[in-house]
């Protein structure tokens, strides 16, 4: 069975983002000393893809996977109808991760516990653990469940340290 040709790509249209000739953009990308490589890699390929080359000579020329030609030169051609700049058009595409589990309101509430004294709760204890802390917001019933160690990670990207509440809630 026979393989169809990819489209060739034709770079010689002027650019609605500056002005430029696509293809004179691109090589500036490529010449570029402070552009990442791996959109000096995805421009190569457009560029040699606008040279007529097919997808499999593409990967053999950089050394990269067929796919990997294969997917540049579809995305270039899925983003033609947005008026895009070249680089915005070789940028990874937005990923799709898994849902929010929790509100923002229920994070606060969260650093407003950690925040707060352990006695004010009823615990024995001087100071918040995410041990300590994951069991209070469960029996609040602000949060449903949650894991010692996603906690830990909330309160360390917050940058607050419970143990030290002393320090920074009163400072000297």
């Amino acid at each position: 069975m026979a393989r169809l040709a990819p489209k060739v790509l034709n770079l010689n249209e002027s650019d609605a983002c500056g002005g430029l000739r696509l293809r004179s953009e691109l090589q500036q990308l490529v010449n570029r000393h402070n552009t990442a490589q791996q959109i000096v890699l995805r421009a190569k390929i457009i560029l040699l893809a606008s040279e007529g080359k097919n997808n499999g000579e593409i990967a053999r020329t950089l050394d990269v996977s067929l796919d990997m030609a294969r997917l540049w030169r579809n995305r270039w051609f899925e983003t033609s109808g947005k008026k895009l700049p070249s680089l915005e058009r070789l940028q990874d595409s937005e990923r799709i991760g898994a849902p929010v589990k929790f509100s923002m309101e229920q994070v606060i509430e969260l650093f407003a516990l950690a925040c707060s004294k352990p006695e004010d709760y009823g615990r024995p204890i001087s100071h918040w653990t995410p041990r300590e802390l994951a069991d209070e917001i469960i029996k609040l019933g602000i949060i449903e469940s949650i894991s010692v160690r996603h906690v830990g990670r909330l309160l360390e990207e917050a940058e607050l340290k419970p143990h030290q509440s002393r320090y920074w809630l009163t400072p000297p």
